[in-house]
């Protein structure tokens, strides 16, 4: 359909040197993505077709509008009686029917070849569009293999997490055509220690009354949750129903969080009076159980700030070809291209870390998984906030205002670093899976020794690493320990996923630098630029 364009021609002025708006277009314009998804034996077609449901002016609309238009709180109807619902704008479920239809919660599980590789691809591409509207679906995708712990509530609830469809109905389970599973675990008392969660989980007959707090419950709409509370035989996982036959379980909501960003996505402190709820695994293994959810999530929260640097950087480029300054266009200018192509290496880097790993979770190659998705995890999201600022400041003042998508993904760039284990939390996390698990250490050891002889840049210093680092470092430099091996494994990835850029990469990340983007020697960013936008 043919639109007229805005007037340009104003009684005061002309609209000049204003570029239009980017109509994305997230598979045909990311070069970089569709190499990825190749590279690491995902469902490409799977991925075009969810990127071509997602792309275009009316889902970038139903971002916005849904991030404009907050969660609203119904804690009771007009009689008085309790409701604990929360009600979202149409373009908040428009955005769940377009991820769950085209499998993001189920792709992976559906036994084709690549399965996770292109579910992180949607989690990538999902993320640049509208990135509250994940979280739900994220955790529908991680909860499935912590379901297995017990053979019946995965027959009646897997199927219904992996059905192609999005029912958001209060009604319980068995009528439900597709349903949802959050997460309900942290406590004002412990936060990542959970193991001081004071919920306490009282039998009754083959289920439990569950009592207590949960301070963070993201999606409370939910079908269902898995949640800690401390049962007889210690700390155990729990499955608790949102709905019950003939009833609304006895799970009270007390506040929606007024966050920084994430606005779509409600998020809720919790109350629980006697909730019915089913026990996941043994009692006092409550976090073994849960933690093949946490570790699922941490593949989402590795991709998510890939999708988000790779919005701001679309934005960013596509700006700076259409705007001219002193005579010249943006894109020409040398200090301007140093810029966009250091935020092109570290989204592209990101990019192709994050579904290295998920093909990792593909091929079941578990002690790679463990030890990189909490590296991918922490580099990713600690480059996110920088990355999309430089990307707001290539746009100037227009960057700031919430006409571009820039403040939206500013104001996400922290959260997949502190959801599922802050920075401190992960760079621990590694340390103590390289102590406790060998395995862990050779894989990651075999990935790196995989890229020798690519670049002398890199031989050099993988050498000087394991010079520095014989053995495991000190607490206090786990962070610095965290980002150089993570950086190592982005560059030894890129040389065979991305030939092209990866001896940019490894030039800039692991050579000279300053402390901000373009801070570098000069070199050729044709390469890198040409992969960014058509």
């Amino acid at each position: 359909m043919s639109v007229s364009p805005p007037r340009a021609e104003l009684p005061t002025h002309d609209v000049e040197n204003q570029p239009v708006p980017r109509v994305p277009r997230l598979w045909a314009d990311d070069r970089p993505l569709r190499e990825a998804v190749a590279a690491q034996g995902g469902d490409a077609q799977a991925v075009q077709d969810y990127a071509a449901a997602l792309s275009g002016a009316e889902m970038a609309e139903a971002g916005r509008d849904a991030n404009r238009n907050a969660p609203e709180l119904r804690l009771f109807d007009r009689g008085g009686r309790r409701l604990d619902e929360v009600a979202f704008h149409p373009a908040y479920h428009r955005l769940m029917t377009a991820g769950t239809t085209h499998g993001y919660a189920a792709r992976a599980w559906e036994e084709a070849p690549g399965g996770h590789v292109a579910h992180a691809a949607m989690v990538y591409l999902h993320s640049q569009v509208e990135p509250g509207t994940c979280c739900p679906m994220t955790m529908t995708y991680a909860a499935v293999p912590a379901l297995a712990a017990d053979a019946d509530l995965a027959a009646a609830w897997t199927p219904k997490l992996t059905a192609r469809g999005y029912d958001p109905r209060p009604v319980p389970l068995a009528e439900k055509a597709a349903a949802t599973l959050g997460m309900a675990m942290t406590e004002k008392q412990g936060g990542s220690d959970v193991r001081a969660n004071t919920t306490r989980a009282e039998p009754e007959g083959a289920a439990y009354r569950l009592t207590g707090h949960k301070w963070f419950c993201s999606a409370p709409m939910s079908d269902g949750f898995l949640t800690l509370a401390q049962a007889p035989g210690g700390l155990t996982c729990f499955l608790v129903p949102r709905w019950l036959e003939g009833a609304r379980n006895a799970i009270q909501l007390m506040r929606l969080k007024d966050k920084l960003g994430n606005k779509a996505n409600a998020s809720a402190e919790i109350e629980y009076r006697g909730a019915l709820a089913h026990r996941l695994g043994d009692e006092g293994q409550g976090v073994r159980t849960i933690l093949r959810m946490v570790h699922h999530t941490r593949l989402d929260t590795a991709m998510a700030p890939a999708g988000l640097m790779r919005a701001a950087l679309a934005e960013a480029a596509h700006w700076a070809r259409h705007r001219t300054a002193f005579q010249r266009k943006l894109i020409d200018q040398p200090l301007m291209r140093a810029v966009l192509a250091d935020l092109a290496l570290e989204t592209e880097g990101a990019l192709a870390l994050g579904l290295r790993v998920a093909r990792a979770f593909d091929e079941a190659d578990e002690p790679f998984a463990r030890i990189a998705v909490a590296l991918a995890k922490y580099l990713s999201n600690k480059r996110a906030p920088g990355t999309i600022y430089e990307a707001m400041e290539a746009l100037g003042g227009i960057g700031y205002v919430e006409d571009t998508p820039l403040p939206l993904l500013y104001r996400e760039a922290p959260l997949n670093s502190i959801w599922e284990g802050s920075g401190n939390v992960i760079c621990l996390d590694i340390l103590r899976t390289l102590a406790r698990d060998p395995a862990a250490g050779a894989a990651l050891q075999a990935e790196l020794i995989r890229a020798k002889g690519a670049d002398p840049a890199l031989d050099a210093a993988l050498a000087a690493h394991a010079a520095r680092w014989p053995g495991l470092p000190e607490e206090a430099e786990a962070r610095l320990y965290a980002e150089r091996t993570a950086t190592l494994l982005t560059a030894a990835i890129l040389t065979e996923a991305a030939p092209a850029v990866a001896g940019a990469y490894i030039a800039t990340r692991l050579g000279d630098r300053g402390l901000t983007a373009g801070a570098f020697a000069a070199f050729d960013a044709a390469p890198v630029l040409d992969r960014v936008l058509p």
